[in-house]
């Protein structure tokens, strides 16, 4: 039996994808511990794990600050990453050498859990939500210049961080060698070979197990008609301008229309919604893309990941470069249209597209295939085991 060690941000698109295979290593028969947040713990302890709160050493720490920070502020980004890990320090050193884990889990963006396992010499493997990235797919990044600047700008707090950093006994050259896994750091990625860009440039150490996903197997019924699924994900979706817009586009359409609008969006706001609508701030997004014939999304990685899991062809209308690159590719395979320009009578041609030519579903069902036949929880829960029980 193997003890394995999980740390992870505070957002739903980095955690949600770990839980299925923390399922699977407690069904296996192995002990697993989790630092998270307290909005995660009904979630993390349903899965078997120990759950472990990190909320009462970083009160300011949010999903939507890292989101903003990691698209437009990347220098503020690792400033938060560093001082998140001075604080956690003692607590968190303290407890696993006591503990004595056979291997720590860390998600891409969660770096203090890559320092701690650095630090404490415990085998580590990185969890990688969104693509892999190295110096070949960084070039990808279509960065406007206002996050250059700030980078730019930034770099003196970054080099001072990364000095205090040292000096609590931290290895690390640069700020690159902390954010940028190198080729013999065990990687598990949640996307295809086929579906990352530039794949070819990535180790062996590299496994790309496809979409890990909870309770994939339930299958819904009783469709009378096409329905069309709107979401900006978890974050960024307080947009009232977008959902007047959806609502504008398809208040005289036979479609059913389910959008999810998020916690502190007021939907009493949006106005009189048709019948054929469902607005909520919420919805399980599983269920729903089991029915859905269209996904209006932000493309944030795990919506994305979610909808070609079941063959869901997508409008994109990304934010960020993040979610552009992912758009790019839901284009470049013809599993999507992009959406140019926020107009109602854009919404409408858009959805009009894909419902008529078919080639869209039909790209989207071929990458199901093969993120299907990937792997998922279980190849990821191999990786982990083998790094483990070396």
């Amino acid at each position: 039996m193997s003890k394995i060690v999980f740390f992870s941000i505070p957002a739903h698109g980095h955690t949600n994808p770990t839980i299925p295979v923390v399922s699977e290593l407690v069904k296996r028969g192995h002990e697993v511990w989790y630092y998270s947040f307290n909005e995660f713990q009904t979630k993390i302890e349903r899965s078997g794990a120990t759950f472990i709160s990190c909320d009462d050493f970083l009160p300011s720490i949010t999903e939507k600050e890292i989101a903003r920070k990691a698209g437009k502020d990347f220098a503020s980004l690792i400033e938060m990453v560093i001082d998140t890990t001075i604080a956690l320090e003692d607590k968190v050193c303290k407890e696993l050498k006591e503990l004595q884990p056979d291997c720590i889990v860390s998600d891409s963006l969660c770096l203090w859990g890559k320092l701690f396992a650095k630090k404490l010499s415990i085998p580590f493997v990185c969890s990688t939500t969104s693509f892999a990235f190295n110096q070949h797919t960084a070039k990808l990044m279509k960065r406007g210049i206002k996050e250059i600047i700030n980078m730019l700008i930034g770099m003196p707090r970054i080099h001072k961080k990364i000095q205090l950093l040292k000096s609590h006994g931290y290895q690390v050259e640069n700020f690159v060698s902390i954010i940028e896994n190198d080729k013999d750091t065990n990687t598990i990625v949640y996307t295809t070979k086929e579906f990352q860009p530039m794949a070819q440039t990535f180790s062996e150490k590299f496994t790309f197990v496809g979409p890990s996903i909870e309770n994939a197997n339930k299958i819904i019924t009783n469709k009378s008609k096409k329905v069309i699924y709107i979401s900006l994900g978890t974050v960024i979706n307080q947009n009232y301008h977008f959902y007047r817009h959806c609502i504008e586009a398809f208040t005289k359409s036979n479609y059913e229309v389910i959008m999810s609008v998020g916690d502190h969006t007021n939907i009493a706001s949006l106005g009189r919604l048709p019948d054929h609508f469902t607005v909520k701030n919420s919805v399980n997004q599983i269920e729903v893309l089991q029915k859905a014939d269209v996904f209006i999304t932000h493309c944030g990685m795990n919506s994305v990941s979610e909808s070609l899991y079941f063959g869901v062809p997508m409008i994109v209308y990304p934010f960020h470069s993040e979610q552009k690159l992912v758009a790019k590719q839901v284009e470049d395979y013809g599993a999507g249209v992009r959406l140019t320009a926020l107009k109602a009578s854009n919404l409408v041609n858009v959805v009009e597209m894909v419902f008529t030519n078919d080639k869209y579903k039909k790209n989207a069902v071929k990458l199901s295939e093969s993120f299907r036949s990937a792997g998922g929880a279980k190849k990821a829960a191999d990786v982990i085991l083998q790094v483990a029980q070396q």
